[in-house]
């Protein structure tokens, strides 16, 4: 049978697409988890934009973002977040969004400003610097100025504006805090830090968060790479893989997104084969109780 030059093309583009198909079916299907105030699913590893992000007018350095926000959505990434307070990031990130065009996007930000007055301004240019319409989370980042913020995220969510509604803390000292506003305030998530070694939300926040079905976001999974780098060429223990893992930050994840109370961990990344290691993490089995209190014993050891 004669084949023209295009039939050719399609034939050969078929055949070259079939290893691809063949992996991807065998694959295990990527973990979710329901968002408690509204059931809708998200991956439980999402991307951070902090520090990694933050590359400037680099044009290297946004070709290196945008790559890993294509692999990020090529394995079936949703959330990413990001803040005012990480420089570029937003503006790096709404470059690769109007490239991309993504249509899983979850777009999560916050608002970091100590006047009130000027909320809704910052909201605004946090907005335009993303492209997008609106955003599907905004959180009170680190508290600051919470009172007259919240207000104001809990109006644009009923005025459709908003989506969902969050407060964030990376600093253990503001735990009594997050804890009050949990149980006094309508927030549909809590972001904090939570890792292997730093476990004191396991105490009140995450069984708060269950309690009043609040989603969590987890950041700094990886103690800002620390924990990582501690780790590198530490010898993986053999019940790594009985839960599917080939790195030290597979198993730091599955740590972390085993908890039942988690939504979502966001670990933050500017290398490609990172975010696809990071984003295997969400597939395959998760450790039991018995397994997560073994990862933190050989962690403790170890790092």
């Amino acid at each position: 049978m004669h084949l023209d030059s295009r039939s050719r093309r399609r034939v050969l583009a078929s055949l070259a697409a079939l290893p691809l198909l063949a992996n991807a079916q065998a694959r295990p299907a990527l973990l979710t988890r329901a968002i408690p105030s509204s059931g809708e699913l998200l991956p439980v590893v999402g991307l951070g934009s902090w520090i990694t992000f933050n590359v400037g007018r680099d044009p290297a350095a946004r070709a290196d973002c945008l790559d890993v926000m294509r692999q990020f959505f090529a394995n079936g990434g949703r959330l990413i977040d990001s803040s005012p307070m990480y420089g570029s990031a937003q503006d790096v990130i709404g470059e690769a969004v109007s490239r991309l065009k993504p249509a899983q996007l979850f777009s999560a930000d916050k608002v970091w400003i100590g006047s009130s007055e000027q909320g809704p301004a910052q909201v605004e240019a946090s907005r335009k610097l993303w492209r997008a319409p609106r955003f599907d989370l905004l959180q009170v980042h680190n508290l600051l100025a919470w009172e007259a913020h919240l207000p104001l995220l809990l109006r644009m969510k009923r005025e459709g504006r908003l989506r969902y509604v969050g407060i964030t803390t990376s600093e253990g000292r503001r735990h009594a805090d997050i804890l009050k506003i949990m149980g006094s305030q309508p927030v549909d998530f809590v972001q904090v830090s939570y890792n292997v070694l730093d476990r004191e939300v396991e105490q009140r926040i995450l069984p708060l968060a269950r309690e009043r079905r609040i989603g969590v976001i987890v950041n700094r999974p990886f103690r800002q790479g620390e924990l990582t780098q501690a780790l590198a060429g530490k010898r993986l223990p053999g019940w790594a893989a009985d839960i599917g893992c080939t790195s030290w930050a597979q198993v730091l994840l599955k740590f972390i997104v085993a908890h039942p109370a988690v939504t979502c961990a966001i670990p933050a990344t500017s290398s490609v084969a990172h975010v696809r290691e990071n984003m295997l993490a969400a597939r395959g089995p998760l450790p039991d109780e018995a397994l997560r209190r073994r990862i933190v014993q050989d962690v403790e050891r170890l790092a």
